[in-house]
């Protein structure tokens, strides 16, 4: 069974309309402080994401080292 993604299902029309009620909802001076926001979250997320990777290249490269020795 092939299930349809959600932006597969949305055309442009819909799109328009879902930014037009978003700005109606949080107005004009609500919207650059929500993307703020989501921007840092974002970047907070990209953040922990590269120091679990290093931690983890770190103790493999340990676990080697004393595997070696």
């Amino acid at each position: 069974m092939i299930q349809p993604t959600l932006l597969g299902m949305l055309g442009t029309n819909e799109i328009i309309i879902i930014l037009v009620i978003v700005l109606l909802l949080f107005g004009g001076r609500k919207i650059p402080e929500l993307m703020r926001g989501l921007g840092k979250g974002v970047r907070e997320f990209n953040d922990a994401k590269s120091n679990v990777k290093r931690e983890i290249e770190e103790s493999a490269t340990d676990v080697k080292n004393s595997v070696k020795e």
